[in-house]
């Protein structure tokens, strides 16, 4: 159970009912951890707002997903990680290398840096070394990626501690974390 009230469709206000119809139709359901947001519907769209333009940029979906998982597990946020497995799956994503990027890496060679890059952002609290900017460079991503890729820390920090805080009910497929080696 939820340690922060989810606003439920019943509750909703009319600006988190407009808020909710939007969200269904993008998602075809309000996720939990959106209902969590709805509290406050600043919050809520200030979320979404920085979703959908960081969405615009030029990262691919899959490596979206892939820094997503990441970090979800490195900050063992099991909603997040059950949520990014659905997402994951959806832009093409196999089990394989979800797991591989759970773990901090990837399958696919370029992808792995940004995934490794991502969660020494997130660890360091953005204390990256000059070499690990060189490394990111010269695995071909661009300056814009690069913030591309800081945004998506900062926005996937953010639901990672609200779905640690809230404890809010998983419903997506519930993925287990991965048991520390």
């Amino acid at each position: 159970m939820s340690r922060i009230n989810l606003v439920t469709p019943e509750q909703a206000n009319p600006e988190q009912t407009e808020l909710y119809a939007a969200i269904t139709s993008q998602l075809g359901m309000v996720p939990n951890f959106l209902k969590v947001f709805a509290n406050s519907p600043a919050a809520l769209k200030a979320f979404l707002g920085l979703h959908s333009i960081a969405n615009e940029g030029e990262l691919t979906s899959k490596t979206k997903e892939r820094i997503a998982l990441g970090l979800a597990e490195q900050n063992a946020c099991e909603y997040c990680v059950s949520a990014h497995t659905a997402i994951g799956k959806g832009v093409g994503l196999t089990e394989d290398e979800m797991a591989e990027n759970r773990a901090g890496g990837s399958q696919d060679a370029q992808a792995a840096i940004a995934v490794k890059f991502a969660r020494s952002l997130a660890e360091h609290n953005g204390e990256v070394t000059t070499a690990e900017l060189l490394e990111i460079r010269n695995a071909g991503y661009s300056d814009a990626e690069i913030v591309e890729i800081i945004t998506h820390v900062g926005m996937n920090i953010m639901t990672n501690i609200l779905g640690k805080a809230s404890r809010v009910s998983i419903d997506f497929p519930k993925i287990a974390l991965q048991k520390a080696s």
